[in-house]
Parts: structure tokens; C-alpha cells; sequence
């Protein structure tokens, strides 16, 4: 039997409102046909196992989207099923975002039961002008009242900030950052501000921060924080070893997971075959077909690089090989590999390539030199 591991992400695509930074596929409505979608999810969850009937659940991601609009009694039949369907992993990770703006009594209590034992809030700051900058339609003080009940109610918790915001000094952002080092979460997922094309922030010419002011508040927050406990495990992600996420990790160390949901993707090896997958928007939230692609060696490397390369511990060399079927050190460039090392940018060695902390600094670079 085929026990390799498989994640699952769930795609909630529906908002309340839509933040003006935000350039995910989404969908504002009101009276969304839940039950409906729900059963469509299902049916999705069968066609899945029919395809890999052998897997190990090691993650349920339910993201969005806000999917803590998505009532427990759905969340808890969708998990059912999973679990019904395969065959689980003892420490599964089973994660939800959450958003202020959703709140109900003891929403995350009923969550909890409902089985997720991982709950990510969607904070983004950690102060009324911030959040009325960013669309938010939370305040400080529902945000501080969620926060508490996320830490009461879950062992395994992450917050999620935006900082480099337009206006915001490094002194204003060390302040956030010692309150939410603080208030002990065991996980932080802290997100430059990017203004991306056809958001709101594009269209009014909103501008982000300059490059120098941004990189010396990224340098600080991952000093600050290594110091605090979390050290930084990937480019946007900071947490001790026990509290690392298992999904996000499916994506960047090349790890096989299907999308479910509108907009969703996912990645499958299939008897030594590697697809890629995606659900495009669809007529009324539901997935009418779904498009495979056979992804090439050399197509299976890139990604793999451009994502293992956001991890602290870089790209295990030998795993990489056993995904793609290359030899790392021969795919890459090396004359640059060589140019980078000595430039202090990158660790090479016979087991695994790494960016630097100044490495961190210039990513996108790294990548275009190392393909």
C-alpha cells in the first residue's frame, strides 16, 4: 500500500468585503448556497480518493477567502468525510483562517469541535488608523477580544500581520511587533505590503515603501523575533520547530496536495508522473471542470527551487533529485552558485543550498541567477 503523504487545501473564496491590498480570487456575497457548495465539496473529496485511494492525510487547510464563514457544522462534514475516505496521520494538522470580522459567540470554542486544531487570525495590525488604512472592517478592540479567545480555545495558534506599511516607521512597527511577540501565539506570519495590479491601492497610485526602508524593517523583525523565540523558518514565517506548519511545508519542500474550491490548485506525483492541477473560477462557486497539466522535469525543478529556496533550511539536494528526477547540482547555474556563495548570499554544499540572512534580502535574484 501506498502510504505517502497527501494535504488537502479547502478554498473558501467567499468575503465579506474585499481589502483593498488583496489580489486572491474572492467573491463578496451575500446568501452564498453553503449546503450547496458544501455537497459539491464532497463530491470533489470522492472524486480525489477514487484517484489516490492509498494516501495519508498529514494536512486540511481551510483557506480563503474567509472560510470561518463556513459554519462548524459544515466544517465538521467535510472532515468527517476526509476521514472516512483515507487514512490519517497521527499529528494531523488540521488549520483554519479566521477573520476579526467574522466573529460569533464562541465561534472559535465551536471551531474546536468541529476539529480544527490549528487557528490562524488575520489580525494585519495592531491599530485602529492601520486597520481603516488596509480595508480591515475589524477594530483594535474586536481584534484584541478574538485574540483572546483564539488563545483560549487552541493550543496551536498563528497571527498574521502586514507591516511596511506607506507611512509606518521602524519604531511604530517594533512597538506591534513586542505586543504580538507577546501575547503568545506559538506562530507568527508577518507579510511585506506589495501593491499588486488591478487591487484598489493600484488604482488610487497608492505607493508602497521604498526598497531600503522596507529591507532594514525585514532585517530588524527577523533579529527581533530569532530573539524572542520565533525564529524564522521561511522568508514570511516565524516559529520554533514544534510549530512550524506541516501544510505550508507540503508546498515549499515539494510535497504532493490537492485544491478544493473555486481557484484552488494543487500538485500530484502519479506513478512518476508530476501534474500540476488548478479549478478556474466557475458560474456560481462550482468547479465545472478542472485542468491538468503534465509538468516536465526541468518544470518540476524550477518550482521546486523558486519554493524551497524561501525556507531557512534551503533545499535538501538528495530530495530534490528524488522529486524531479535531476541532480541539483547540475541543473542549477553554478558559475553563479559560485559568484552568490562568495558574495555571502547563499550556503552550498554537498547536502543542501540555503540563502543567507543578506541572501533573504535579494530572493528573486537568487532564483533568476541559480535557473
Amino acid at each position: 500500500m501506498n502510504q505517502q503523504p497527501l494535504s488537502i487545501y479547502i478554498h473558501w473564496p467567499y468575503c465579506k468585503s474585499k481589502c483593498p491590498y488583496c489580489d486572491f480570487f474572492k467573491r463578496v456575497q451575500k446568501n452564498v448556497p453553503q449546503d450547496e457548495i458544501i455537497r459539491f465539496y464532497l463530491k470533489e473529496l470522492d472524486f480525489y480518493h477514487r484517484l489516490l485511494p492509498e494516501r495519508r492525510i498529514c494536512s486540511v487547510f481551510f483557506g480563503g477567502g474567509t472560510p470561518s464563514l463556513i459554519t462548524p457544522d459544515n466544517i465538521k462534514r467535510l472532515l468527517e468525510h476526509i476521514f472516512k475516505l483515507w487514512q490519517v496521520a497521527p499529528q494531523v494538522e488540521i488549520s483554519l483562517e479566521a477573520n476579526p470580522n467574522s466573529a460569533y459567540s464562541d465561534m472559535f470554542f465551536k471551531l474546536r469541535h468541529a476539529g480544527i486544531n490549528r487557528l490562524s487570525l488575520g489580525v494585519q495590525a495592531l491599530n485602529d488608523n492601520d486597520l481603516r488604512f488596509l480595508g480591515r472592517t475589524h477594530n483594535l478592540k474586536q481584534a484584541l477580544y478574538n485574540i483572546e479567545e483564539v488563545l483560549k480555545n487552541f493550543d496551536n495558534h498563528s497571527m498574521d500581520l502586514i507591516y511596511a506599511r506607506p507611512q509606518q516607521t521602524l519604531d511604530d512597527w517594533q512597538k506591534e511587533l513586542e505586543q504580538a511577540a507577546n501575547f503568545g501565539f506559538k506562530h507568527l506570519s508577518l507579510y511585506q505590503l506589495t501593491i499588486e495590479e488591478n487591487t484598489p491601492f493600484y488604482k488610487k497610485n497608492i505607493q508602497p515603501m521604498d526598497e531600503e526602508r522596507a529591507a532594514n524593517m525585514y532585517t530588524f523583525t527577523v533579529d527581533y523575533l530569532r530573539k524572542h523565540g520565533y525564529p524564522r523558518y521561511e522568508v514570511s514565517n516565524f516559529a520554533s520547530a514544534t510549530y512550524e506548519s506541516i501544510h505550508n511545508k507540503c508546498y515549499w519542500e515539494g510535497g504532493d496536495y490537492i485544491g478544493i474550491g473555486e481557484s484552488a490548485h494543487g500538485r500530484l506525483n502519479i506513478n512518476g508522473k508530476f501534474y500540476a492541477l488548478d479549478n478556474p473560477p466557475a458560474h456560481n462557486g462550482f468547479v465545472t471542470k478542472r485542468h491538468k497539466e503534465i509538468l516536465t522535469a526541468k518544470e518540476r525543478a524550477e518550482e521546486l527551487l523558486i519554493m524551497g529556496l524561501r525556507l531557512q533550511s534551503g533545499i535538501d539536494k538528495s530530495r530534490f533529485n528524488a522529486q524531479c528526477g535531476l541532480v541539483f547540482d547540475a541543473f542549477i547555474n553554478k558559475k553563479n552558485a559560485t559568484l552568490l556563495e562568495q558574495q555571502g548570499l547563499i550556503v552550498n554544499n554537498h547536502h543542501y543550498l540555503a540563502a543567507t540572512d543578506a541572501g533573504f534580502l535579494l530572493l528573486d535574484n537568487l532564483i533568476m541567477q541559480l535557473v
